[in-house]
C-alpha cells in the first residue's frame, strides 16, 4: 500500500492540486492524539467546574471570581460548560474516528484556539495557557504527522 492511498486527500474544485493531509494511517498519530487528549481532559474540567462547582471557593480561585459574583452567574455559567463539553465529546469522536475524523477534530481545535484568544483578550490571559497553546501544538503535530 502506497503513502497516497493511506492519506485523507481532497481535491480542490477548481484545480487538480491535491491538498494531502498528514494522516498517515486509519490511526492518528501518537502524540498529535495525545495532545488532543490534553484538550479534551481540560475542557471536561471546564465543564465539570463551570457546571458543578461553580460557587466553589476553589472554583472561584481559578476564574478570579467573587461568591457574589458566581452566585449570580451561575447559569451563565452552566450553559459555558455546557459548550465546554461539546467540545469534549466532539473531539473525542474525531480522534476516535481515526483518519475520517480529522477535518472535524482539526476545526475543534481551531475553535478552541480562537476561544483562547478571544478569553485571553477579554477575560484573562491564562486563557491563551490553558486553551491556545494546548488546542495549537496539538494542531501542529496533527500537520506534522507526528
Amino acid at each position: 500500500m502506497d503513502r497516497r492511498s493511506r492519506s485523507l486527500v481532497v481535491r480542490s474544485e477548481t484545480k487538480e492540486d491535491l491538498i494531502v493531509f498528514h494522516a498517515m494511517s486509519k490511526d492518528v498519530p501518537i502524540l498529535a492524539g495525545v495532545l488532543t487528549g490534553v484538550v479534551i481532559f481540560v475542557h471536561a474540567y471546564f465543564l465539570y467546574l463551570e457546571m458543578f462547582r461553580w460557587e466553589a471557593s476553589r472554583t472561584r480561585k481559578v476564574f478570579g471570581t467573587t461568591a457574589a459574583f458566581a452566585a449570580e452567574s451561575r447559569a451563565m455559567a452552566a450553559n459555558q460548560g455546557l459548550y465546554n463539553g461539546f467540545i469534549s465529546v466532539g473531539l473525542l469522536c474525531g480522534i476516535s474516528l481515526g483518519a475520517a475524523g480529522l477535518i472535524m477534530t482539526c476545526y475543534l481545535l481551531l475553535c478552541v484556539v480562537v476561544a483562547g484568544i478571544y478569553g485571553a483578550m477579554t477575560v484573562t490571559r491564562a486563557a491563551f495557557f490553558a486553551q491556545t497553546i494546548p488546542a495549537s501544538v496539538a494542531l501542529f503535530a496533527f500537520w506534522a504527522g507526528v
